[in-house]
């Protein structure tokens, strides 16, 4: 339970947008990974908030394959 609210606090975010998309993504998604998807989450919850937001609306694409899971995730939150 610790590292769920960890993880949710380190969801607010500066962009409105991403905190809707996130607080989501934790409610839907987040008891659901595994330990790969769970070390995804962190990644991407390392990168600088327009990254992020780049990444999940498609604007920006990615080919690490590292974070495709998850992030595909977040795209359908």
């Amino acid at each position: 339970m610790k590292e769920f609210e960890r993880a949710r606090w380190r969801c607010r975010r500066g962009l409105l947008e991403l905190d809707i998309i996130l607080q989501r993504f934790m409610d839907r998604h987040y008891a659901e990974l595994d330990e790969r998807g769970l070390a995804q989450f962190e990644h991407l919850l390392d990168l600088p908030d327009n990254d992020l937001w780049e990444l999940i609306t498609n604007r920006q694409i990615t080919t690490d394959e590292n974070v495709q899971q998850v992030l595909t995730l977040l795209q359908k939150s």
